[in-house]
């Protein structure tokens, strides 16, 4: 009754079968590892913003790399904006995903360090985009900011390229390397997202913090795949049952057929 089992589209059909159901595990446990690092993640941000601000040197240098667990960190320092090496950068969009400027001053520590403060979003002066905004000036003389420390963006973890021949004063990239280079000057590795003082006018319109409340769908990915899983050796169950049962009545069939020819005779 089974030997159909042995014919060449049931093999087939039976090892595809046997072949999802340690992919479809796998996959599984993708998303459940997914889901485990947002979790982690976001617990992390959680904690850098609720944390009390420290000093920016405290935590980052010259050179330096910004670690994971420093990131959006609430940092403070003390010093001045330098407008006149102030730079934008190219393609960054609002909370309303309309594209414009990311606004990077320069700010100069009481030691002669510099720290890159991002200050927030302006709009884009026209279609082209060649032109420099308008940006509002920051407060002058001395004065205390707080804000988020960043790492440094790279090609490699944000997708940006970082092209030559941009218009004056415009960047791809907020990179402190790429800072240091340009001023000439010592510049503390990554960056800052400005959140005090808020600007006059509430421009540049400053970013807002990261959401860490959203885990995402991976959970719910999990469990489908999983029961996707339970279902191919029940579907493979299925499948062969009605086989059998299609097969049960052709024979049925066919000896119903045959019996009035053997009465006659």
């Amino acid at each position: 009754m089974y030997r159909f089992l042995l014919s060449r589209q049931w093999v087939i059909l039976t090892l595809v079968a046997l072949a999802l159901i340690p992919t479809m595990i796998e996959l599984g446990f993708w998303q459940l590892h997914r889901h485990e690092h947002k979790v982690t993640l976001n617990e992390a941000i959680a904690r850098s913003l609720a944390a009390e601000p420290v000093p920016a040197e405290s935590l980052t240098s010259p050179g330096a790399k910004i670690p994971a667990e420093h990131r959006y960190r609430r940092v403070t320092a003390t010093g001045r904006f330098d407008t006149a090496d102030e730079v934008v950068v190219r393609r960054r969009t609002n909370a309303d995903d309309k594209i414009g400027y990311h606004v990077l001053t320069p700010f100069v520590l009481d030691d002669g360090k510099v720290l890159v403060v991002n200050r927030g979003w302006v709009p884009a002066d026209g279609p082209s985009q060649f032109a420099f905004p308008e940006v509002p000036a920051p407060p002058e003389g001395e004065i205390t900011v707080t804000g988020r420390l960043m790492p440094d963006e790279t090609t490699a973890s944000s997708g940006i390229k970082n092209v030559d021949g941009l218009p004056d004063r415009q960047v791809m990239l907020i990179n402190s390397a790429h800072e240091a280079e340009r001023l000439g000057r010592q510049v503390l590795g990554g960056y800052v997202e400005l959140t005090s003082p808020e600007p006059e006018g509430r421009t540049p319109q400053q970013i807002t913090a990261p959401n860490h409340g959203d885990i995402g769908p991976h959970m719910a990915y999990a469990i489908q795949w999983w029961l996707f899983c339970a279902g191919v050796p029940v579907g493979w169950v299925v499948l062969v049952r009605r086989e059998v049962r299609d097969r049960s009545a052709a024979a049925a069939r066919e000896t119903s057929g045959a019996a009035p020819e053997t009465a006659g005779v």
